[in-house]
């Protein structure tokens, strides 16, 4: 198994090759290893849907310790580096985010996702507050000798002051002390339409990060207008909780499984998924 080192160099290698980094986020270990199975070569956490899954809503609602416990679990179970969300870091000040973050890494994991939500409402952290975070867990890293990926998330689009422009200009000028501050990666929560993908892209100059959701151009388009990294999101939580409730409401109205059937993995499948990677493979039967 490489080690933490190695896995922070490759993650971060897949930000500056010839295409884009498709990064699916997992909510735990078997749509980890779903996915590392499918052949993408990195893998994300997903706050909202690691947090629903645990039952707490997302945001910072679930304990510090649990986070990173699932965290832990996700990391052991792959071969491939894990960048994991820590929401706003789970501390206003930096010495709180950092401490979070010193404990992720020690989880297994090599990079993070860091958002200027402020948790507590529909407001923006301060920028001055948010670079001091970015600052301090770049320094750690250094420290602790693991170049860590850090994916600087900005909710100006949806909770900035004034017009659509002023939001817009907003987020680009917050990705861009972001970046400044030591982010490897930008990322404008709600960033959809082409023409302003390809806008912010240029304004910002470093890798730049959107996340599926309706409306966004395919990946080739992306590509062309420069982006480096496209996110599931929760997305596949989304999709997976929306065959569910397909198939409960078939067989309930209906009586007939073809959604529970149809496509679906056997038991030795999902029984491998259970098993690390360390491992070497599935337990002997018996």
């Amino acid at each position: 198994m490489a080690s933490s080192r190695e896995k922070a160099e490759s993650f971060r290698a897949l930000h500056h090759g010839p295409g884009v980094l498709v990064l699916p986020n997992a909510w735990d270990v078997a749509t980890a290893r779903v996915f590392e199975e499918a052949g993408f070569p990195a893998v994300a956490t997903s706050s909202a849907a690691l947090l629903v899954s645990q039952g707490y809503p997302d945001g910072e609602g679930i304990p510090r310790r649990e986070m990173v416990a699932s965290v832990r679990r996700i990391a052991s179970s792959l071969a491939i580096p894990l960048s994991a969300d820590v929401v706003a870091g789970f501390g206003r000040t930096p010495r709180g985010a950092t401490a979070t973050v010193r404990k992720i890494l020690e989880a297994g994991a090599v990079g993070i996702n860091l958002e200027d939500h402020d948790p507590s409402g529909p407001a923006l952290v301060p920028v001055r507050s948010q670079v001091r975070k970015l600052e301090a867990i770049r320094r750690l890293g250094t420290e602790i000798g693991i170049p860590l990926v850090i994916n600087a998330r900005t909710d100006a689009l949806r909770h900035g002051a004034g017009s659509d422009a002023d939001r817009f200009e907003e987020a680009i000028r917050r990705s861009i002390a972001y970046r400044d501050a030591g982010a490897d990666c930008v990322y404008p929560m709600g960033l959809v339409d082409a023409p302003s993908i390809s806008t912010f892209v240029r304004a910002v100059e470093c890798p730049v990060n959107v996340m599926v959701r309706r409306g966004l151009p395919p990946v080739p388009e992306l590509e062309r207008l420069g982006v480096k990294r496209v996110s599931f999101g929760p997305a596949g939580a989304y999709a997976a909780l929306g065959l569910l409730k397909k198939a409960s409401e078939e067989i309930r109205v209906r009586g007939t499984y073809g959604p529970l059937v149809d496509g679906a993995i056997s038991f030795e499948e999902l029984n491998r998924l259970g098993v690390p990677r360390s491992a070497g493979g599935p337990p002997a039967a018996g």
